[in-house]
């Protein structure tokens, strides 16, 4: 009888010990949770350095890193860019095409990428196109190469992940036009624009009211682009929105209000709005009106509110025909007000007043556009 109760007590001791060690475990591991960041709320720090601003008779590159450009495209860029008192140089394997519309196979279009970074007597890189193609090449090159060289890149639309890349890499870069547009001659203010701050001269934008504007003042680091082209990079190294103290920019073209919702909701959900001071709208072009909202930027306007952050609307860059430049990884300051609102690179450089509202061009065909934009 004395050996059963023995038993039962070191069975009883042995149970209150093992209950003992897992009540430890269980509250340790909270509390090690407790500590442990979501990864979707993890965040790096991206100050970006600025490039040399050109000076006349600088060589400046002319790559297609996403869908071909006619090579008449790319000459007549070269001839703008001569008549700018700048030395155009094209890239090895710019004229290829590859499966009928990238501008070359991704090696060669790496390799015109790393050329152009590589040389010493080139200062820039301007882009001949966007369409698709630059998410391809995310993996194929690493942010420290891309720092060491500290170059600009100019470009919009498929363009966005390269300024993705620069930006995390902890370089500037330009959204800005291209040799599909800069072909035309060059003269127009979306061109003249992108020349001067290349050569050192920074827009401090002026723009009128819009009824979608939220007001306030902001400070952050300038990220964004084409929506449904830098959205799918979140999580790669290409993902500038993992910065803190973001300004948002965003644009896009033929795109439907529902699928333009579903990327910022993809946004939301990752914390990137959480982690913006302010949020700069593009153009929307020629995108869906399947919805009652007034417009695209009505229906942002209902979604960033909550956020208590200044919103400006209307502001013209993308794929519109006026598609002002913007330093991309730049400090930048907005101020919105009811009666307009005003956009500052916090950079140095000789600073020159835009009025966008005096700034107009003649309309591209929509079918121009689409096809530019690789959506036709």
């Amino acid at each position: 009888m004395k050996k059963t109760k023995m038993k039962q007590m070191k069975l009883w001791m042995w149970t209150a010990t093992l209950l003992f060690c897992c009540l430890t475990m269980m509250t340790s591991c909270s509390e090690e949770d407790d500590d442990v960041t979501p990864e979707y709320q993890k965040t790096v720090d991206i100050k970006c350095s600025k490039p040399e601003y050109l000076k006349k008779g600088d060589k400046v590159a002319l790559l297609s890193p996403s869908y071909y450009t006619p090579n008449e495209n790319v000459e007549k860029t070269a001839d703008v860019l001569r008549s700018w008192g700048l030395e155009p140089v094209i890239g090895p394997n710019v004229g290829k095409v590859i499966d009928g519309r990238y501008a070359g196979t991704v090696a060669q279009r790496i390799s015109d990428i790393r050329w152009a970074l590589t040389d010493p007597t080139i200062k820039a890189i301007i882009c001949n196109r966007g369409g698709y193609g630059t998410i391809q090449l995310i993996d194929q090159m690493t942010l420290s190469e891309l720092k060491a060289s500290a170059k600009w890149i100019v470009g919009f639309s498929d363009i966005s992940t390269l300024h993705g890349l620069w930006n995390r890499a902890g370089v500037m870069s330009i959204h800005g036009t291209m040799s599909s547009f800069l072909a035309k001659g060059g003269n127009d203010t979306t061109s003249t624009l992108m020349r001067d701050l290349l050569l050192g001269n920074v827009p401090r934008y002026e723009l009128p009211a819009h009824n979608q504007n939220i007001t306030g003042q902001a400070k952050g680091v300038l990220v964004g682009g084409n929506l449904c082209t830098f959205v799918p990079n979140l999580g790669s190294q290409a993902d500038a929105t993992k910065g803190r103290d973001l300004i948002l920019f965003v644009e896009e073209v033929e795109e439907s209000m529902h699928n333009i919702d579903r990327q910022m909701r993809i946004l939301q959900m990752n914390g990137v709005l959480d982690r913006c001071r302010g949020v700069i709208l593009g153009e929307f072009t020629d995108c869906g009106t399947e919805f009652t909202y007034e417009n695209v930027e009505a229906m942002l306007h209902q979604m960033l509110k909550p956020y208590n952050i200044p919103l400006l609307c209307g502001f013209p860059a993308g794929h519109g025909d006026v598609n002002l430049p913007l330093v991309m990884g730049a400090p930048v300051t907005i101020d919105v007000r009811n009666d307009g609102a005003t956009l500052q690179f916090n950079i140095d450089g000789t600073q020159q007043e835009v009025h966008t509202a005096d700034i107009t061009a003649p309309q591209t065909p929509v079918a121009t556009r689409m096809h530019l934009a690789g959506k036709r």
